[in-house]
């Protein structure tokens, strides 16, 4: 499953940034997330709690940051295990200012699902995965304005 998308915040890359490399920040702007816990500068456990449809399950695994080119892009690796199944995923995400105050985010990633999520299939699980980049999304622009 390919997940790509854009999207505009108001506030200067640097600013973006910042809060994406903050894993404070990191977990209150990602939805789902319960605990995200620095094991290295790369590296965090995380646990989540994601409903897909019907079915909802707590992931517990392993998040890692690489290829890092401040404030312009960087790659998320993540290993995420749970009951209904198992997610792996590489995301990309480039930070382009558009202006002094704006960044267009932009993000483009390969997920490889296995158990009950691969047997859902995209039908449900491309609708979620769409929301929860919305709403993490949203709630980075709110984190940006508070700041």
């Amino acid at each position: 499953m390919t997940l790509n998308g854009t999207y505009t915040v108001n506030a200067p890359a640097q600013t973006v940034w910042n809060m994406l490399m903050d894993p404070d920040t990191l977990a209150r702007v990602t939805p789902g997330i319960t605990s995200l816990e620095r094991i290295d500068a790369d590296n965090f456990k995380a646990v989540a709690e994601v409903k897909f449809g019907p079915v909802g399950g707590a992931f517990s695994g392993n998040l890692k940051i690489s290829d890092r080119k401040e404030p312009e892009h960087f790659t998320l690796e993540i290993q995420q295990n749970s009951k209904i199944g198992n997610a792996n995923a590489v995301v990309h995400l480039n930070m382009k200012a558009l202006s002094a105050s704006q960044t267009e985010v932009s993000f483009e990633g390969d997920v490889k699902l296995s158990g009950m999520l691969a047997t859902m299939g995209g039908r449900v699980v491309t609708p979620v995965a769409n929301l929860l980049s919305k709403q993490f999304f949203e709630a980075l622009e709110k984190e940006v304005a508070a700041a």
